[in-house]
């Protein structure tokens, strides 16, 4: 059985609409739909020294597998083996010097593998530390070296700019925007809120709302198409 235009496209909006569900419980998502979008962000403290909630309008700067720029809202970060990653294990670009490319944020390759990496934290200028766990060979003391790896990068784009997004997570400069490219507390840009995680865009009471709402036009459809099949198949019937 085929559907026709009508249902299918009713399905579609289903699925937009559960999207949008979906994403409501992921830090600092967009919605695919602007009539479910909250006004302004609200952050919540967690004990998480590596999460951060971002100043309005600017994203963290990160990297799809072949390459391409990509930019996301999600400050639920964390250190993986190749370095400061997003929440889906995106690495997070920064720069290591003032002045230096943006590049991954890693921690001493020696450290990692010894095991002397403690307390790594993001503070509120974007420079992501760790402690440095050391053993004094005469004494046998322990010692702890602060450690500096770099500060994270933030983007904004020009007022107005409709990113494209796929997960309402991460997110594509459209054809011909730039992104200008930043540090926090630096050029213009805010600080960021460590220790704090922003709740998504999304406003999943209106939402939810929205889905059933789309649900319900489906039925209706479905009930409207069944109701002229049987309507066709009457007429059919008194002809013969």
């Amino acid at each position: 059985m085929f559907l026709n235009p009508n249902l299918s496209g009713a399905l579609d909006r289903i699925a937009e609409r559960a999207a949008d569900v979906r994403r409501a419980y992921t830090p600092g998502a967009i919605p695919r739909n602007d009539d479910v979008a909250t006004s302004s962000s609200v952050a919540d403290f967690t004990l998480d020294p590596l999460a951060v909630a971002l100043p309005d309008a600017t994203y963290l700067v990160t990297n799809e597998g072949d390459g391409t720029r990509t930019y996301t809202r999600n400050g639920a970060l964390h250190l993986g083996e190749d370095g400061l990653c997003d929440a889906d294990g995106k690495l997070i670009f920064g720069v290591r010097t003032p002045g230096a490319a943006l590049a991954p944020l890693c921690v001493d390759a020696v450290d990692e593998a010894l095991g002397g990496v403690r307390d790594a934290s993001i503070e509120r200028d974007g420079t992501l530390v760790y402690l440095r766990e050391t053993i004094d060979p005469r004494s046998g003391n322990h010692e702890s070296q602060r450690v500096v790896v770099g500060r994270v990068a933030l983007a904004r784009f020009p007022a107005g700019t409709r990113l494209e997004t796929s997960d309402g997570n991460h997110c594509a400069a459209p054809p011909g925007v730039t992104a200008h490219v930043g540090v926090p507390n630096t050029e213009g840009f805010a600080p960021l809120l460590p220790m704090h995680r922003e709740r998504s865009r999304i406003d999943v009471n209106e939402s939810l709302v929205r889905l059933k709402e789309a649900y319900l036009a489906f039925d209706a459809l479905q009930a409207a198409e069944t109701a002229k099949g049987r309507l066709g198949k009457t007429a059919m019937d008194l002809l013969k």
